[in-house]
């Protein structure tokens, strides 16, 4: 869905900017191990694409036995900017403290696993958020 959201934009994933939104296994908890967040990240950056992520209860990385490349990237500031630095945004993890219309405004597209902008107004999430 993200290639091909890309696609339509004019973007090819080799290249882009995707900020992984949640690196959690589920929301609100700080625990990553079998979170399918690391698998999305490999296949975003064997794809060429530049991952970072944002996860307000995992500020690094921790070392993990199948994912060791990870080991110590930081949560980056989940901002303006940052959202706007983004050619997209993949929504993993729905923690409940983050504020799904401000990323939505912010970003110029968003991937939403969880269903996460499911409630925000249509007049927002139009063109901007694909459901996956």
């Amino acid at each position: 869905r993200l290639e091909a959201a890309l696609a339509e934009r004019g973007k090819q994933l080799k290249g882009a900017r995707v900020l992984l939104l949640g690196l959690a296994y589920k929301k609100d908890v700080d625990d990553p191990r079998e979170s399918p967040s690391f698998v999305l990240w490999e296949k975003l950056e064997a794809g060429g694409a530049h991952v970072t992520f944002h996860d307000p209860f995992i500020p690094q990385a921790p070392a993990m036995r199948e994912h060791p490349q990870f080991t110590g990237r930081t949560s980056e500031a989940l901002t303006p900017e940052t959202l706007a630095r983004c050619d997209a945004v993949l929504i993993a993890t729905d923690h409940s403290q983050i504020d799904y219309a401000a990323v939505v405004r912010h970003a110029k597209l968003v991937i939403d696993t969880r269903n996460a902008c499911g409630k925000l107004p249509p007049e927002l999430t139009a063109g901007r958020v694909v459901r996956a």
